[in-house]
């Protein structure tokens, strides 16, 4: 019982947003059968409370680990400098920052 108190403790540790239905869960995952009333009497005695009032999440933190697969896009006009007026799509990858031109074209309608 007490490898289960460790391992119960250690992923309320680690992951700060998970309630204890969540923990059950994940210990299920993992083989380790036992009730998610157990679970919650763990985190109970151990002081910890329910998940939403273990941490504060905000943008920051929900974005970070979905950097690499974000893109922000965007359809802008632009003139050269011979006055040629250009439609141009970029997107930016929050990832690396780097800024791709995926076309460009004087006439955005044509094929």
């Amino acid at each position: 019982m007490r490898s289960i108190r460790a391992l119960v403790l250690r992923l309320a540790r680690e992951n700060p947003t998970w309630g204890y239905r969540r923990l059950h869960g994940e210990l299920l995952v993992l083989g380790v059968k036992v009730a998610a009333s157990t679970v919650w009497e763990i985190l109970k005695d151990a002081g910890i409370p329910p998940a939403p009032e273990r941490t504060s999440s905000t943008w920051a933190d929900f974005l970070r680990p979905q950097a690499d697969a974000l893109l922000a896009c965007d359809f802008f006009e632009t003139i050269t400098l011979s006055g040629t007026r250009l439609y141009v799509f970029a997107a930016i990858g929050h990832a690396g920052q780097r800024i791709r031109v995926l076309g460009a074209t004087a006439h955005p309608t044509a094929s």
